[in-house]
């Protein structure tokens, strides 16, 4: 083995080595970066308060001429909602239930005094932004855990307080905010305690829990059948695909909001990720193509001396070791210095994912170190097989 790895020294170029080790770091830094960049970010994007979790729609029907005169439901049908959980770019499908009764509502600030009727609404628990313990209800405690929509605290900050000479409330002391809830109905009106608990970014209603909404529509409601629900949440793959659009258009619902565009954010993430590591993968092929060529290169200046090593009985393989040796402990260098690269890297825009939520935790790296470690063996066995069959055919000219 030692003449073999003395031929191949004989003539290495340092150069051409240096230039395939560099061309190999940068197109897999490229590409591991790009992978581990794309999981770190996408806890963010999957964050249940934030703006892209998902892809949510709020869907509710026209309002015709029937409806304004009170002779139209307007609602979804049980056949309605099952075609829409059917349709191949839907997730799940939930209905909002309403309270059925009156709701009017109380808080005192600053020496002032609020009073005004009120909306409840609830959905399935899946499809809420905000995560709380105190999402439940008891009646024997007599507590609504309550959720606003955020722009409902940016109204008041921004409108009607600086216009009525009134503090601005932080989103902390507004969840503190107490509201003393009177509901009225079927012949019974009974105060309750109101507590925010959360405020969200998705849902544009007042919304209680499930559990809370159908107790008080039995008691309050008087107990009627079930409706048909007036609006639907839907999740779905994203809602700027063209099917969605024309599935709306054609039954006539309308999408509330700019949901529509949520989607794409995400979109954008992926196609910026897989843009990177295409360029990466291309500085990682033409460093292949370098290091073959340049071992092509040796194998023809040492051609007559590899043939004559073939007439005294060493085998293909066994020429083509030290040559195998050569690019493997050269990508597994390349891979190491993919890793290190990698990870100041990553040091540096960690820190501005941390700022953009609250307890953010990055994805792990062994799929990125596998990932790595995959790549750099599948180009040694990719070069080796080129340079197996090389020598092998150099062994057939000689005969």
């Amino acid at each position: 083995m030692k003449p073999l790895w003395k031929l191949l020294r004989s003539h290495l170029s340092v150069a051409q080595t240096v230039g395939f080790t560099l061309a190999g770091v940068v197109g897999m830094t490229v590409v591991l970066t790009a992978l581990q960049a794309y999981r770190d970010v996408m806890p963010v994007f999957r964050a249940p308060d934030s703006f892209v979790r998902g892809d949510y729609l709020v869907l509710s029907k026209r309002v015709g001429t029937l409806q304004t005169f009170g002779l139209g439901g307007g609602g979804f049908s049980d056949e309605e909602l099952r075609d829409l959980r059917e349709q191949p770019f839907v997730r799940e499908v939930g209905a909002f239930v309403p309270a059925e009764y009156r709701v009017k509502g109380s808080v005192g600030a600053g020496g002032v005094g609020f009073s005004t009727y009120l909306f409840f609404e609830s959905v399935p628990d899946r499809f809420l932004d905000v995560q709380t313990e105190a999402w439940r209800f008891d009646p024997a405690q007599r507590e609504i855990p309550i959720i606003i929509p955020r722009n409902y605290l940016n109204l008041y900050n921004f409108g009607f307080a600086r216009s009525q000479g009134l503090p601005q409330i932080s989103e902390g002391l507004f969840k503190r905010v107490t509201l003393d809830v009177e509901l009225s109905g079927a012949g019974r009106s009974e105060h309750f305690r109101g507590r925010i608990v959360g405020l969200s970014n998705r849902l544009n209603t007042i919304l209680v829990p499930e559990s809370f909404i159908r107790w008080s529509n039995e008691r309050f409601g008087g107990g009627s059948a079930a409706k048909e629900p007036l609006r639907v949440i839907v999740e779905t793959d994203g809602p700027a695909d063209e099917r969605l659009t024309t599935y709306l258009a054609d039954k006539g619902y309308e999408a509330e909001g700019g949901a529509p565009d949520d989607g794409r954010a995400v979109r954008l993430v992926r196609l910026a990720a897989s843009g990177v590591a295409g360029v990466g993968l291309v500085f990682s092929v033409m460093a292949f193509y370098m290091l073959l060529l340049s071992i092509f290169l040796l194998l023809q200046k040492e051609s007559r001396k590899l043939e004559t090593l073939l007439l005294l009985g060493y085998r293909p393989g066994r020429i083509a070791l030290p040559y195998v040796s050569l690019t493997l402990g050269l990508n597994l260098a390349v891979w190491c210095g993919a890793l290190l690269l990698g990870w100041v890297i990553r040091a540096q825009y960690l820190p501005l994912l941390e700022t953009m939520q609250e307890g953010y935790r990055p994805a792990g790296v062994a799929l990125t170190l596998l990932c790595g470690l995959v790549l750099a063996l599948l180009l040694t066995a990719l070069n080796a097989v080129a340079i197996r069959r090389r020598i092998g055919r150099l062994g057939m000219r000689k005969e």
